[in-house]
């Protein structure tokens, strides 16, 4: 039996190690079809690029067959098939496993070593609420999505600016938005005094109102043109609001005031190489986002040595030409969309209804964020305008749907199970679960627990890429959802997962078939 957290990838990576030096041949099962038979696949084509003729040496079987390590799940059989060389894993020991340790599966290990120091900066959230765009809505959402997935690994985050206009403080309540405010703006005196220095205006010059003075930036993108900024990049226009936005990343980066962790002590470059910024920008904002890296690098000799972009790509409202709503807008179309469904479903005015009033804020917040997170962050956004469904499968409805129908059903039981109905859950340990033969419940172990965290990790990455953007894949976390609730609703329509309760005499269904595993 595998030690520790059994992982896909770290099977796959055994698979392809036994199989010897050369590119991966084995892959994931995710097909109810294909499961039927088998969990891994090495297609024929690939063993014959790999194999004279095809044929695979006994002593790969054997290593297939035998296969161990920290992380690989334990194999029954590996058997040459018409498809390629077929493994099944043996289901009810993995079961176990996973199900005795399911927290494991859930949250990310903390790492062993502190990693990077992130700083998110998400512009769009110095706005005015009242004329949020729905790119920079976007940007929120990412951002506050990006940083939940760092933290939940362990990451070190700050997040700039801190949020300073009371509107937008409630506004972001709406919406589950969970970012630090403040009161008072950072100081720009030594800041100030530093870019003064380096202007250099002839007396001929009359600078537009409220700049302080033009820098030249054209060098330095030229030294930087691989990384990719705009080759346009001339000069930027210093003004007050420039430097308050640079002042708030100066002192985040040389402060670090989030989560008591102090900036790293030691010579001038203590904290630069272990930093890395990161901007969300909205598409309407990146080109002046780059000027304003750019301006940090010229005046600061202590700005981290890697910053990064991520753009959002613009959002479009089908049916709406000319003058995009505004987040707020947006957010009323939607919440009033949710009560319009709800009531069709539900009858009566269910809005009015105080019950339903926080269900229905919950319900528009997730239909937003998945509507704004389940397409890649860098591509376009067409929304629709008229209507929402609460009967596809495809929504952030569909999702909470099927979240609140597991929150029905543990609370059905606990209730059950404190009024007698129902005994307390018997311990992992002592189930046989060589009993669970329907193919809906390895479906929902083998493509979503056990995987979890392994696409969790592949959503962002802080990696050393080159380049000025970082790729992230929030669509991928709104894909699994999507295919959990799907594999779960075709389950909870086909299995009766709580029983009689033993009150009357017997107990049946899945639930009961649970209580008849011990072994």
């Amino acid at each position: 039996m595998a030690t520790g957290r059994l992982g896909v990838g770290e099977t796959l990576q055994a698979l392809n190690a036994a199989v010897g030096p050369g590119s991966p041949v084995w892959f994931k099962e995710t097909h109810a079809r294909h499961l039927r038979v088998r969990d891994f696949l090495a297609p024929r084509s690939a063993l014959q690029a790999r194999f004279r003729d095809g044929q695979v040496p006994e002593c790969v079987f054997r290593a297939v067959s035998c296969l161990q390590g920290p992380g690989v799940a334990p194999v029954l059989r590996c058997a040459p098939t018409p498809a390629g060389l077929s493994l099944q894993l043996q289901r009810p020991a993995v079961f176990e496993h996973v199900l005795g340790a399911l927290a494991s599966y859930a949250t990310p290990a903390k790492p062993a070593s502190p990693g990077p120091r992130v700083i998110l900066h998400c512009p769009a959230l110095r706005c005015n609420p009242d004329t949020l765009r729905l790119s920079q809505l976007r940007a929120v959402l990412v951002a506050d999505h990006l940083v939940r997935v760092l933290r939940a690994h362990g990451v070190r985050v700050c997040t700039v600016p801190p949020v300073r206009d009371p509107h937008m403080s409630t506004f972001l309540q709406k919406l589950r938005v969970e970012w630090p405010s403040a009161s008072k703006n950072t100081s720009t005196e030594t800041l100030r005094t530093c870019v003064l220095a380096k202007f250099n205006v002839s007396k001929e010059e009359t600078l537009p109102p409220g700049v302080l003075g033009r820098l030249c930036l054209k060098e330095l993108v030229e030294q930087r043109h691989a990384a990719g900024y705009d080759p346009s990049i001339d000069h930027c226009l210093v003004t007050e609001d420039l430097l308050s936005v640079l002042s708030e990343l100066q002192e985040a980066a040389r402060h670090w005031p989030e989560d008591g962790h102090p900036a790293p002590v030691g010579g001038p470059d203590a904290g630069v190489d272990d930093c890395v910024v990161i901007h969300v920008v909205s598409c309407e904002e990146a080109f002046q986002q780059q000027k304003l890296d750019l301006l940090w690098q010229k005046v600061d000799d202590q700005v981290p040595h890697r910053q990064k972009h991520l753009v959002c790509g613009p959002v479009k409202v089908a049916g709406v030409p000319g003058t995009q709503m505004t987040a707020p807008e947006y957010h009323r179309l939607r919440h009033a969309q949710v009560c319009k469904a709800s009531a069709q479903k539900h009858g009566g005015d269910l809005a009015q209804d105080p019950a339903w009033t926080e269900t229905f804020d919950i319900l528009s917040v997730a239909t937003i964020k998945f509507e704004m997170l389940s397409t890649a962050p860098q591509g376009q956004l067409l929304l629709a305008h008229s209507t929402i469904s609460t009967k596809g499968t495809k929504s952030g409805t569909f999702v909470m749907y099927n979240c609140a129908r597991l929150a029905t059903l543990f609370e059905g039981y606990k209730h059950g199970m404190e009024q007698g109905l129902y005994p307390t859950f018997p311990l992992v340990s002592s189930l046989d679960f060589s009993l669970l033969h329907d193919e809906g419940e390895w479906l929902l172990l083998f493509n979503s627990v056990l995987p979890f965290l392994d696409l969790l990790s592949q959503t962002v990455s802080l990696a050393s890429t080159p380049g000025l953007h970082i790729p992230v894949r929030t669509e991928m976390v709104c894909k699994f959802l999507v295919q959990l609730s799907m594999d779960f609703s075709s389950y909870y329509n086909r299995v009766h997962i709580l029983g009689v309760s033993i009150q009357q005499g017997r107990v049946c269904g899945k639930y009961g078939q649970g209580l008849r595993l011990g072994k």
